[in-house]
């Protein structure tokens, strides 16, 4: 599939009101912001463009809104799979906002899209492994979720064509994983040795880092695939690190 185009990184001034009064769609990234004198987290644009996008979604021109979250809202099921129908049990700051973001949204008839691990063109461990910077960290049992960027696009289209105001998509790929199987393929599709497993307890990781180690689930891209049509074009890490090291510079 053709690779997204890339984004630049400043977008010019404009006026965002105007700009949310005329959209037809609408697509968020941007995670939840501390609040102000230390308060609560708030959705960026909720918080200064809330009553206006209301007001739209109110009226006979409502938007298709998108709005791109963690599977981390889950917490910690220790291995069990989950899916969209599990209750939510955010267990860090970052995820209870996250959550509440996901509440505000759907009251606007957003749809939500639980993000894995997010990989694809120039997010991949190739550099990495050719600088010696690679890492594997290993956790018994423990197991992450991923997903392509490709992939992601296909899911937004999907829904964009398809669209279920309120509705939660997983966007993961078909195979949880424990990460340090994914760094020694990558190796091994470069010709480079794996670096040396670390063990959790005692590795030197950030307390973010960390944070993410303490979740282990299983994510099930069931109604990804029911219920949107999406057949993933990366259905495991094989398949898109298979691709993505056909783009790498040589060294």
């Amino acid at each position: 599939p053709a690779q997204p185009p890339k984004l630049p990184r400043e977008l010019p001034h404009t006026d965002l009101a105007a700009e949310l009064e005329a959209a037809t769609h609408l697509l968020l990234s941007a995670p939840p912001r501390p609040g102000a004198q230390g308060g609560p987290a708030q959705d960026p644009l909720l918080a200064t463009h809330g009553d206006l996008l209301a007001a739209r979604q109110a009226g006979p021109r409502p938007l298709w809104i998108g709005y791109l979250s963690t599977i981390g809202v889950y917490g910690d099921h220790q291995g069990a799979w989950v899916d969209e129908d599990t209750p939510p049990r955010p267990d860090a700051p970052r995820t209870r906002a996250r959550l509440a973001a996901e509440t505000a949204w759907i009251a606007l008839g957003a749809q939500i899209f639980r993000l894995g691990g997010i990989y694809g063109p120039g997010r991949a461990p190739f550099a990495a492994l050719r600088s010696g910077t690679a890492r594997r960290i290993v956790k018994p049992g423990q197991v992450f979720s991923r997903i392509h960027v490709a992939d992601i696009t296909s899911a937004l289209l999907a829904s964009i064509a398809r669209p279920a105001p309120g509705r939660v998509y997983n966007l993961v790929d078909d195979e949880p994983c424990p990460p340090q199987d994914v760094v020694a393929h990558a190796a091994a599709l470069i010709g480079l040795p794996p670096p040396p497993e670390e063990a959790y307890e005692i590795a030197d990781i950030s307390p973010m880092m960390r944070s993410f180690y303490a979740a282990c689930k299983r994510t099930s891209n069931a109604r990804l695939r029911s219920e949107l049509g999406v057949d993933l074009a990366y259905p495991t890490y094989r398949e898109g690190l298979a691709a993505l090291v056909k783009d790498e510079p040589q060294p």
